[in-house]
């Protein structure tokens, strides 16, 4: 594989720093450039980032001395890179306008933001689900008027570990129904405990628009291409509920679903096992050997002491049982800012390098 340059737009954020250690020792993505607000540029990033390094590591030697770009100012960081990674707190539109900006500029943008998730022409790829929804990049750069540039989406966080888990089953038994309640840590709100104390031996019922995204957006995931646009599935039906708790990393979920054609347990246990999907198949540097893991144990997984399992980038499973209203239930975990978001997106960039997409 050749190698990349790779930007990272929004570098100073939890996601960005985790972007930014994810490509330390990367084989394929080299960091280049690192971009912010107008207030981090001209400094270096270690400046730029200060006391608000937020890793459980020291920040990667190759990044610190990085002069910080404006992240507004797309000609000056597009000559430097072959793609970026876009991480930025910014209101939707902004975020939407910039990254247009960056693919019409030839600059293949790899997005954590939420804000170009419902484009219909821009794929939202969890890669060991639907990557063959990379075959909508060119119908949007027939609508961009790109030969390089595009934009791609990985979903929200607090998917990542309950559609995993679903995707092996719906083909076979057809997944109906299904009500989740997911149990979020704080650094999906981009905080530590020492900038969020009030969150110390707390909870709180209420994470503003993410109940909307957790019912909407595995339809989309799970939607089908026609024409020049990802038409969104019609199934299974889902409702939502999504707690703030302290945890540090770690999103865990409490899933109930019912079926169409009901399998036996050991059937459930056995789709997960054997499941693979395109990045354990090409052998991506950041794919988990294993995606799904089950544990046989009452009392796992644990938040903290799996969550790091595969290097944070696989989901795992436990206490799958029957249930008195649905056909099962059984509680997932992934890592919230690894596979749910910068180790997520570097595993798609990785996808889209392999499919040839960033040549």
């Amino acid at each position: 594989m050749k190698q990349f340059r790779v930007g990272v737009i929004g570098a100073t954020g939890m996601v960005g720093q985790r972007f930014v250690s994810l490509l330390e020792n990367h084989p394929w993505f080299q960091l280049k450039v690192v971009a912010a607000s107008p207030r981090s540029a001209g400094k270096t990033y270690e400046e730029a980032v200060g006391s608000r390094w937020a890793m459980p590591f020291p920040m990667p030697e190759s990044a610190k001395n990085l002069i910080v770009l404006d992240a507004s100012k797309v000609d000056e960081v597009v000559p430097q890179v072959d793609f970026v990674f876009c991480a930025v707190d910014m209101k939707k539109e902004e975020i939407k306008a910039l990254e247009e900006a960056y693919a019409k500029a030839e600059c293949p943008v790899i997005s954590n933001n939420s804000a170009n998730r419902s484009t219909p022409d821009v794929p939202m790829i969890v890669p060991e689900v639907n990557a063959s929804h990379t075959e909508i990049i060119p119908a949007q750069r027939k609508r961009l008027g790109t030969k390089r540039g595009f934009i791609a989406v990985k979903s929200n966080c607090s998917i990542q570990s309950y559609v995993p888990a679903l995707h092996p089953l719906m083909e076979e038994f057809g997944v109906s129904k299904v009500l989740v309640c997911t149990y979020q840590a704080i650094s999906g709100a981009g905080k530590t405990f020492e900038r969020w104390p009030e969150m110390v031996d707390n909870v709180i019922p209420y994470i503003g628009g993410e109940e909307e995204k957790s019912e909407q957006e595995p339809l989309k995931v799970w939607g089908r291409m026609e024409g020049d646009q990802i038409v969104p599935a019609t199934s299974p039906s889902i409702t939502a509920q999504c707690l703030r708790v302290a945890c540090s990393d770690g999103h865990m979920a409490a899933v109930f679903v019912s079926f169409d054609r009901k399998p036996t347990i050991d059937q459930i246990k056995e789709r997960w096992a054997q499941f693979a999907g395109a990045p354990q198949k090409l052998e991506l540097p950041s794919a988990p050997k294993q995606f799904l893991h089950y544990f046989e144990e009452n009392d796992r997984p644990q938040t903290k002491l799996d969550r790091m399992l595969e290097n944070g980038m696989a989901v795992s499973m436990g206490r799958l049982r029957e249930d008195s209203q649905y056909d099962y239930k059984f509680v997932c975990l992934s890592h919230n800012t690894l596979r749910g978001a910068a180790g997520g997106g570097v595993l798609l960039a990785e996808l889209l390098a392999a499919k040839g997409y960033l040549d």
